[in-house]
């Protein structure tokens, strides 16, 4: 895997990978152009889990309609701010089994994703599940 950024004016860059996929960073407070490097990390812990519990839940064929995993970390007070605790919150719709989506979930954080396993070298990686349709039976 290779990947390279280059800089294109004031605080914005833009990282290409190998294949030409792109994505805009901005190092401005403001962010109005694009995630921060720390903010595409989360989005990128975001959907690293995500593809892993859709995938999961296809395969256990569980009729998932809905899915969205939101990411809160926080982040030390002094350079370098490196994520100190992260927790995720997976919010799911669907006539669901709850041991089906607990597993999936255990199995992503656990076995499956590498954006998880190497952010946890750094801050624990907590979570929490939200069935959106209400609590399924048992």
């Amino acid at each position: 895997m290779i990947a390279h950024t280059v800089w294109k004016h004031d605080d914005a860059f833009q990282g290409i990978s190998e294949n030409g996929n792109f994505v805009l960073f901005d190092a401005d407070p403001a962010h109005a152009r694009g995630p921060s490097p720390m903010e595409a990390v989360l989005m990128a812990l975001c959907g690293c889990t995500s593809v892993d519990v859709v995938s999961i839940l296809k395969k256990k064929r569980q009729p998932l309609t809905g899915l969205r995993v939101s990411a809160t970390a926080e982040q030390s007070p002094t350079a370098p701010r490196v994520f100190t605790q992260i927790k995720l919150t997976y919010a799911v719709s669907g006539k669901l089994s709850r041991k089906a989506v607990e597993d999936a979930v255990a199995l992503s954080k656990n076995t499956y994703c590498s954006v998880s396993k190497m952010l946890e070298k750094a801050a624990p990686v907590d979570y929490e599940i939200v069935f959106l349709d209400g609590e399924p039976e048992p």
